[in-house]
């Protein structure tokens, strides 16, 4: 990979990817050379510009969520780009994420811009440029103290861009500067990525804000908080088999103080939602004290448009849930053999809109002749449709519009990395020196979040505990974007997405109906697809420097 310095260029990339409803990513593109070097509000428009790349997981595939990809759900439409992923057809020709490669390096790039713009002083100079020192101090230490959180923001920004980039590859080219020496950069080794990650997050942790109370019109900025998130992720992949294939048991100790670093941190104040359902829905999860990092857009309908039921005006029914998840969601008390939905996790309601239950103002009934009829075009093929993050009821044909703001890091994930790695590194019930809790307890926290009536979970043993930790994410994370990769880094998706996709047949029995679980698509996952290839376009691009992933 060859590093890219022509301003113009850069702007222009900045400036067309996807921008913050919250923060003004833009850069005014009539600037030039002469007039940047003396304009200090260029500052805060380059400050702004290395948050424009991130994530915005409600469009991520399909202009959907990327569950499809997994065992969570299947694509209605048969014209999709997911069958890339369901069928193991990514080549170096075709990976439908790869613009996301090519917007982190954009990011990448605008942090390493930053840092140049400003380094040496040059950033303090053009805060103190035609201003009174005396009669302006307050906004002028304002503006430092500003100054100093956001370089220490684009030290993180990097690192969030390269946990997701080694997240989908593996080992990828470490760019570390904006300046251009014509040098081929080599891809840098998995390990090496990740040290790299750790590094950046650990030097600059300490001078980041802890949150932006003060501050609204920062919301959407890095803090501390997901600095530390970042880290713990980041330090659980590389803890996981795929990484990890020798079981290296530093590995999951590392990861597990990760996990601890953050939980220990009194200054920060995070915490479970009270309610689950409503978390994820219109603009509830920004104020939560449960959300660490959330990607904010502009109101939309997108989301209700892609996934309401195609019964309901205006919907498509998009993303829809399968019965190998539904299945998955343990019982609360005795199963009804009339309602196969009824005393089950309520995360089971919260997330997904089962037959019989009410959704967009009436009963959902996919029985032969009712209102949302499987045999209808284009209406679900796993009898089951999407609940979390839609707004119910949305009128779509006069245009509303509701919130969705996509959780990149929540309370629950981190109480379930830790219980992850502290089970594999010291068993579901040791608590060292230094630690608050056991995994157990960390995981119990969430379970009883969603309900104290739960079932108790007895497993007692490391190995055991692995498989109510891996349920427990599936349940808990459903729909989140963390599914497909979890299979990948536990080693588990060549068995799980081998696996056909399965959803019900319902027909009507009097005034209820029943349910018959049939095959609804197959799945076809390769050895090689535990990481993505890189695009023949982007290797020829770095002079063959770029080395391909195995067999691709």
């Amino acid at each position: 990979m060859k590093i890219r310095t022509i301003l113009s260029a850069f702007v222009i990339a900045l400036v067309s990817s996807a921008c913050s409803d919250f923060l003004d990513t833009s850069l005014d593109k009539s600037q030039t050379g002469e007039t940047i070097a003396t304009n200090r509000g260029s500052i805060w428009g380059f400050a702004n510009a290395f948050y424009s790349p991130i994530g915005y997981g409600f469009g991520t595939i399909d202009s959907n969520i990327f569950a499809t990809a997994s065992d969570e759900a299947q694509q209605t439409s048969a014209q999709s780009t997911v069958i890339y992923f369901n069928k193991g057809m990514l080549n170096e020709n075709t990976n439908p994420l790869f613009t996301y490669y090519k917007n982190y390096y954009e990011g990448i790039r605008a942090a390493n811009f930053f840092l140049d713009y400003v380094k040496d002083g040059k950033g303090e100079e053009l805060l103190a440029q035609n201003r009174n020192l005396v009669t302006d101090k307050v906004n002028y230490e304002r503006d430092l103290q500003s100054l100093a959180w956001y370089k220490a923001e684009a030290h993180i920004a990097k690192a969030y861009y390269y946990s997701e980039l080694a997240k989908m590859y593996g080992g990828v080219p470490i760019i570390e500067s904006f300046v251009d020496n014509g040098e081929m950069v080599k891809r840098s080794t998995y390990e090496e990525v990740v040290d790299y990650i750790v590094t950046e997050i650990d030097s600059y942790k300490s001078e980041l804000a802890l949150n932006w109370n003060d501050f609204s019109e920062r919301q959407g900025r890095f803090t501390l908080g997901v600095a530390l998130a970042i880290k713990a992720r980041t330090l659980l992949y590389a803890a996981s088999p795929l990484h990890n294939p020798t079981n290296d048991v530093k590995k999951w100790e590392a990861a597990a103080a990760a996990a601890n670093e953050l939980i220990t941190n009194t200054d920060l104040s995070y915490s479970l939602a009270s309610d689950y359902g409503s978390y994820f829905v219109g603009g509830n999860s920004v104020a939560s004290s449960e959300t660490i990092y959330a990607v904010r857009r502009a109101q939309s309908n997108s989301m209700e448009v892609n996934n309401y039921p195609i019964a309901t005006q205006g919907g498509k029914s998009g993303a829809t849930p399968t019965h190998n998840l539904v299945a998955a969601y343990e019982y609360i008390g005795t199963p009804d053999p009339t309602n196969p939905y009824a005393n089950r996790d309520p995360r089971l309601t919260a997330s997904i809109v089962t037959n019989g239950s009410t959704w967009n103002g009436r009963t959902i009934d996919q029985a032969a002749g009712g209102s949302d009829d499987m045999a209808r075009a284009n209406a679900s093929r796993t009898g089951y449709y999407l609940k979390k993050f839609l707004t119910d009821n949305l009128n779509l044909t006069q245009g509303q519009n509701a919130q969705h703001n996509w959780v990149a890091y929540r309370w629950a994930e981190v109480l379930l990395n830790y219980a992850e790695a502290m089970n594999e590194a010291y068993g579901p019930d040791a608590v060292p020196a230094g630690y608050l809790m056991s995994a157990r307890q960390a995981l119990q926290k969430v379970r009883d979040r969603a309900s104290v009536n739960l079932p108790k979970v007895t497993a007692s043993d490391k190995e055991s505990f692995r498989d109510v930790v891996k349920h427990e994410r599936r349940i808990e994370l459903a729909f989140e974007d963390h599914r497909y990769w979890d299979l990948l880094r536990w080693k588990d998706a060549m068995d799980v997405l081998n696996k056909p996709v399965l959803g019900v047949k319902i027909t009507k029995n009097g005034e209820g109906w029943n349910y018959e679980v049939t095959e609804v698509a197959t799945r076809t996952f390769y050895e090689r697809n535990y990481y993505l290839p890189f695009l023949r376009s982007e290797i020829e691009n770095s002079n063959n420097t770029l080395e391909q992933n195995p067999n691709y």
